[in-house]
């Protein structure tokens, strides 16, 4: 299980631009943000224990070292970002062009 050593926080600027900031551990978190709990229930057991913030949504994992927190702005149009992504379509192999394969 891999440590989690980097605690990112993303946030919209007053531009309407991503801003994303990265601190070594989560004291400075502490300092800005109330704790209101620690994650028990995340499927990356890395994550559990971790400190969950008013006002920021998060842990979620990102990538194996890092804890990633959002603003519920940030969350929300990502979120629908995601959602509204259309999956690229896989092409099957039809059986011609597998006799086709096999035939070479």
């Amino acid at each position: 299980m891999a440590k989690k050593d980097t605690f990112r926080v993303v946030t919209r600027g007053a531009n309407g631009e991503i801003r994303i900031k990265d601190y070594d551990s989560a004291e400075p978190l502490l300092k800005m943000h109330s704790q209101v709990g620690t994650e028990d229930s995340s499927t990356d057991l890395a994550l559990r224990g971790m400190p969950v913030f008013r006002g920021l949504i998060g842990p979620m994992p990102e990538g194996k070292a890092i804890v990633r927190y959002e603003s519920p702005e940030v969350f929300e149009t990502l979120t629908k970002e995601w959602g509204a992504a259309k999956p690229k379509r896989r092409r099957r192999r039809t059986a011609s062009a597998e006799a086709t394969v096999t035939e070479s």
